[in-house]
């Protein structure tokens, strides 16, 4: 029984001539193409094309085996449309995006990826993995591992799962190792983003108190300026202002202060110290305890806790 012949929409502006290369699949299907086409979009396939034919009179016929008919013929189909229809995705997009790949065809290939990308589910996800390996294709794979850290017991109860702890160890392995990274610079980052939070705020708190000791805010200020009381409205120019505020007036009421019991005095101990480590103007600086210099000795330090506000 003869092979069967599937002819294909050529939408091309080329003028093209008589078919000169038939790829034959496995299922006994025949499908015209032309060697120009095929070698403009493919270097995979200019190589095979531009092989010497062992006798001149022989037709050229390239085999593609181990992919359905369908999916060979969508992927030739792509090289004069540059289509591939939601459809062909859907049913054959694992497929495309192999023969995209051992062919070389980039632009169907990035096609592929963001297809699979959208039809990623808990049941398939352990497969896509695989060949988002064996394919090179990093997005595709970086979005299998988020399914897989996100859903890993669900993804533990499907087929494919079970299938890869029987069959393949080594690749179990490597998933969870590769969960396990992932879960880590998770939390790296998370922990940075605080750190940077952080960062910011005694910054801020450090503006903050700058501005309540040289110009006075509210209704704490430094001795120099009369504050009225008029005006007597939340600062609009730094949020932690208010809060920072009644922190220096517990400091400088508060006890418990001298004997260090206060945990309220000891956040407040630290800003002032924390602020003379980095003030380059502690001869005119109109915060309190900077002039002391407070890093310069531990001894110095006990002296100034000692002190009045």
């Amino acid at each position: 029984m003869g092979a069967q012949m599937i002819p294909i929409g050529y939408h091309t502006t080329q003028f093209l001539h008589e078919p000169d290369v038939f790829i034959h699949t496995s299922g006994g299907t025949r499908i015209p193409a032309h060697s120009t086409i095929l070698a403009s979009v493919s270097p995979v396939w200019k190589n095979i094309i531009d092989r010497p034919c062992k006798h001149r009179s022989s037709e050229r016929v390239i085999q593609i085996n181990g992919v359905p008919c369908n999916a060979v013929t969508a992927f030739v189909t792509f090289h004069y449309t540059s289509r591939c229809s939601e459809e062909e995705m859907e049913e054959y997009g694992m497929h495309l995006l192999t023969l995209s790949h051992v062919y070389m065809v980039p632009q169907l290939k990035q096609m592929c990826i963001k297809g699979l990308t959208q039809r990623l589910t808990v049941e398939n996800v352990v497969d896509m993995f695989q060949l988002a390996r064996l394919c090179d294709a990093p997005d595709l794979r970086l979005n299998c591992m988020k399914l897989l850290t996100n859903h890993f017991k669900a993804v533990e109860k499907t087929e494919g799962w079970k299938f890869l702890n029987r069959n393949d160890p080594w690749l179990e392995l490597e998933i969870l190792r590769l969960m396990d990274e992932h879960q880590t610079r998770k939390e790296n980052s998370r922990r940075q983003r605080k750190e940077q939070g952080l960062y910011m705020e005694l910054g801020e708190a450090m503006e903050c108190l700058e501005h309540i000791c040289t110009e006075g805010c509210t209704d704490v200020g430094p001795c120099h300026v009369e504050i009225k009381k008029e005006k007597m409205k939340p600062c609009t120019k730094f949020s932690t202002c208010q809060g920072l505020q009644l922190l220096i007036r517990h400091f400088a009421t508060c006890k418990r202060r001298i004997s260090g019991r206060c945990l309220r005095c000891k956040r407040m101990w630290q800003l002032f110290k924390l602020h003379s480590y980095i003030c380059q103007q502690t001869d005119s600086c109109k915060v309190p305890l900077c002039k002391f210099n407070i890093k310069c000795s531990k001894r110095k330090g006990k002296m100034i806790q000692g002190g009045k506000f």
